[in-house]
């Protein structure tokens, strides 16, 4: 059986991975090392200090947090 596609946030961490050279458990520690911080300051971190673009850092935030909120 083929394996499922991810879906949501997580469609976009291969092309994270391979645009900065980083795996995405990198970029989720970095933003838990913000923590406490509402969504938008994390996208804006990850923006504005390592240089991601606005739908990547939104995708690795909103993924992050919704797994620490399970």
């Amino acid at each position: 059986m083929p394996e499922a596609s991810a879906k949501g946030p997580a469609s976009y961490f291969p092309s994270i991975e391979k645009r900065y050279g980083k795996p995405i458990a990198e970029w989720k520690a970095l933003v838990r090392g913000q923590y406490p911080a509402r969504h938008s300051e994390l996208v804006s971190y990850l923006k504005d200090r390592h240089g991601l673009g606005h739908g990547h850092a939104n995708a690795i935030v909103a993924h992050t947090l919704a797994e620490d909120k399970a």
